[in-house]
């Protein structure tokens, strides 16, 4: 049995990573979720409560990491988040260790990877899937968020690798600048591409 294809799938904020990795589930890829990972692990009993509390005092309650506290004593500050993210990373890289064993036998697996280029994370999977659409449409979504405004749209934009410079080092480009049916047609003939490229690969 040998070890999947590991597809990184990044893209900036607003871009529609989300919904794409979506449509990579529907298809029958394993897909794991970096965030909701961190998600699960920060909520009401949640295994990196403890840790956090201990190093962000006040930032939790009995419903797990409060995200507006924990974020107004990281945000804009380096020391800090280097803090939070020694307790964060180790955690979810255990889990996707477990997540990469638990499917050995995939074909491909797909690391939903928000910060993929900014954390280093693109030197450990064996191919780059960036999702992009237009920027004015990436803006639009994202001004749609509540509590966002456009002083916090362009912090996020600063810490993050740009759109252009992505897309040159992906191996694929997926559009979100489209209907949804087109996106996820995309998707389908990605996941084909790449399950006839495995399968030419495999021994006679």
């Amino acid at each position: 049995m040998t070890k999947p294809l590991i597809i990184g799938l990044t893209g900036s904020i607003g871009m529609g990573k989300s919904t794409v990795a979506a449509m990579f589930e529907a298809a029958g890829v394993p897909v794991f979720d970096a965030d909701a990972e961190v998600r699960a692990m920060q909520g009401p009993g949640g295994e990196l409560v403890p840790a956090i509390e201990s190093e962000f005092p006040g930032s939790t309650d009995e419903t797990g990491v409060l995200r507006d506290h924990l974020g107004k004593q990281v945000f804009g500050d380096k020391e800090a988040l280097a803090r939070l993210e020694a307790i964060v990373h180790p955690a979810v890289a255990a889990k996707r260790e477990a997540f990469l064993i638990e499917h050995f036998g995939a074909p491909f697996v797909v690391f939903d990877i928000p910060l993929l280029f900014e954390k280093g994370g693109h030197a450990a999977v064996d191919r780059i899937v960036v999702v992009s659409a237009p920027s004015e449409v990436q803006r639009k979504r994202v001004l749609a968020r509540p509590d966002m405004t456009p002083e916090k749209f362009a912090h996020i934009l600063s810490l993050q690798t740009p759109d252009a410079e992505k897309r040159e080092r992906a191996h694929h480009i997926i559009d979100t600048g489209q209907s949804l049916a087109e996106t996820e047609d995309e998707v389908i003939d990605l996941i084909a591409l790449l399950r006839a490229e495995i399968g030419s690969q495999d021994p006679l």
